[in-house]
């Protein structure tokens, strides 16, 4: 893993044309290399790629669980197929086939699951997964991660065109915080150490990593030292990680833009009361289905702000005492 923190935390490019520009740049090397799409591939920018590829595009229209058995298929025939929807389409829709087709059969295949979370902004409840990483956490030997910024995706992509198995790979589609400069690489299934702390150390994933950065700010003005990870492998979780965070401040919060059952909260407490209990909050949905709102509102209305992070921080740092 070789980390380059960007100078500043700005808007980047958006994470769509990262994938569709990273999977062209594959493709041009690797004939294999397939995309399919439940008519959204204009939502996804992946136009580019079906006119340069158009034997190598498959548009299936609105059926999700179809796509997987069709993504699954070209597997078996030694094809790599990147295969995207919405993030609640392309999983609570086709489990089964993401279980049995995919998993269960062992074929080759990455899942890219958009608008994660509160980002699906005004497509409301039916469009706003809380649950997917939750519902690919239960197949076996499935690898789950959640690119923070475009210079991660981008290399996470490069990466799994050289690997095999199953593989979803939940993804903001527009506009990220970018956190890491170029060059910068990453293992899968180990979490980025992005700041020391002393007192507890605040684990994070996808848009709550940069919120995460923001409360270690504050919380240094008041004297308290706050770690920042960057756990974007969810499955599997870097354990040894979280045991040493642990060891080091005696106090752990999770933030995740995702249900904290079955996600990276829950992740986080079954390595923690198997090893080293230790005073955990956790920042995430609790429990709640969607609705439609801004992602700032929405973040307010499901506690996913830089004050609930900080709250929880000093809340976990008293529970120690």
């Amino acid at each position: 893993m070789n980390i380059v923190l960007a100078s500043k935390r700005i808007k980047d490019e958006e994470m769509r044309n990262v994938y569709c520009d990273t999977l062209m740049e594959l493709a041009r090397k690797n004939k294999n290399i397939v995309a399919l799409d439940g008519d959204l591939m204009s939502s996804m920018g992946m136009r580019k790629f079906a006119e340069e590829f158009p034997e190598r595009t498959f548009d299936v229209g609105i059926q999700e669980a179809n796509m997987m058995g069709v993504a699954a298929g070209l597997s078996a025939t030694g094809k790599i197929p990147f295969a995207h929807s919405f993030g609640p389409f392309a999983t609570r829709r086709c489990f089964d086939q993401l279980f049995l087709s995919i998993g269960y059969s062992g074929q080759n295949v990455r899942v890219i699951g958009s608008d994660p979370g509160v980002t699906a902004a005004y497509n409301g409840g039916t469009h706003m997964p809380f649950e997917d990483m939750g519902i690919v956490r239960n197949i076996p030997n499935a690898t789950i991660i959640e690119p923070v910024d475009g210079v991660m995706l981008a290399d996470i992509i490069r990466q799994t065109e050289k690997l095999k198995g199953f593989f979803y790979i939940r993804l903001l589609r527009k506009n990220p915080i970018k956190i890491y400069d170029e060059g910068s690489s990453f293992d899968i299934g180990k979490g980025a150490v992005l700041k020391d702390g002393s007192d507890v150390t605040i684990i994070a994933s996808g848009i709550m990593v940069n919120d995460a950065i923001d409360a270690s700010e504050i919380l240094a003005k008041e004297d308290i030292s706050a770690g920042v990870v960057n756990m974007f492998t969810l499955k599997p979780i870097d354990k040894n990680l979280i045991i040493k965070c642990a060891e080091k401040t005696g106090a752990i919060v999770t933030a995740e833009n995702h249900n904290i059952i079955n996600g990276l909260g829950s992740a986080v407490s079954e390595v923690l009361s198997e090893n080293i209990p230790t005073p955990l909050e956790r920042i995430g949905i609790q429990d709640r289905f969607g609705q439609v709102g801004s992602v700032d509102y929405l973040k307010k209305e499901y506690g996913l702000t830089v004050e609930d992070i900080v709250n929880s921080c000093k809340k976990a740092i008293n529970r120690k005492k």
